[in-house]
């Protein structure tokens, strides 16, 4: 098995240490990764914000960039979303794309992880892993709960996974969202941290960096305690700062 890691713009730009983990975490669990230095983004701004013809060439250049992998793996829940349905929709040829989650706990099958992390946890689900990529199902769907993020956080030793009021709710990002609707998106950012807040979590942590980038600008702007931290870094056995 040999997997492309393909790692978002915003990641590489801001949260090299997710892309890290990402890396360390596949690597541990005897997957043969292979970083593609000339991979770039993958379009999804453009597309997001009514210009899919203008990523034409980022697409192409995706295709090429990833093409003989058996699996794409990307830490992103939304980059993933957009790949799929817009760079490999129409090229059944090449490798299928997988969030890293869905792709520990489908592909890989992950039983063990190894990692230790003593705290208080809430899991927010955003809304390309949860809607799109179908990362969680809820009990209607299919019978009972199962969240495959959740189930891979459950794996760690000493964490604890608070429950949350309403764990399907977006945190206001969106994108350029988060640009045209200011206040909107603080106030959906701020009522996400409520529901984490109010059950004395230590971390917030998720499958897209995008929202929690957004979430940890509220949350420093609160002066808050709360860290967060991607859930690739929690299952790579990252340490807490105490800083």
């Amino acid at each position: 098995m040999k997997v492309g890691l393909f790692i978002p713009c915003y990641v590489d730009q801001f949260y090299p240490a997710v892309a890290i983990a990402t890396l360390e975490l596949l690597e541990k669990l005897g997957v043969n990764v292979d970083y593609p230095l000339n991979q770039t983004c993958c379009g999804q701004p453009m597309a997001n914000s009514g210009y899919q013809h203008y990523s034409e060439g980022t697409s192409a250049h995706f295709l090429e960039t990833f093409s003989g992998y058996d699996y794409i793996v990307a830490p992103s829940g939304s980059c993933t979303l957009h790949v799929k349905e817009h760079v490999l929709a129409h090229d059944g040829s090449g490798p299928q794309i997988y969030e890293l989650c869905e792709f520990l706990t489908d592909v890989l099958k992950v039983s063990e992880l190894g990692a230790r992390f003593p705290y208080r946890v809430g899991f927010h689900s955003s809304c390309h892993g949860l809607r799109g990529l179908r990362l969680a199902k809820p009990s209607e769907i299919v019978g009972e709960d199962f969240n495959k993020p959740e189930s891979l956080l459950s794996k760690v030793e000493e964490l604890k996974l608070v429950t949350l009021d309403r764990k399907d709710e977006c945190c206001g990002f969106g994108g350029t969202f988060a640009v045209f609707e200011e206040g909107v998106s603080v106030q959906m950012g701020k009522d996400r941290l409520a529901d984490h807040l109010s059950k004395q979590v230590d971390v917030i942590t998720g499958a897209d960096m995008s929202c929690l980038m957004h979430l940890e600008g509220l949350l420093k702007r609160q002066n808050s305690p709360v860290k967060i931290l991607h859930i690739a870094e929690i299952l790579n056995g990252t340490t807490l700062s105490k800083t």
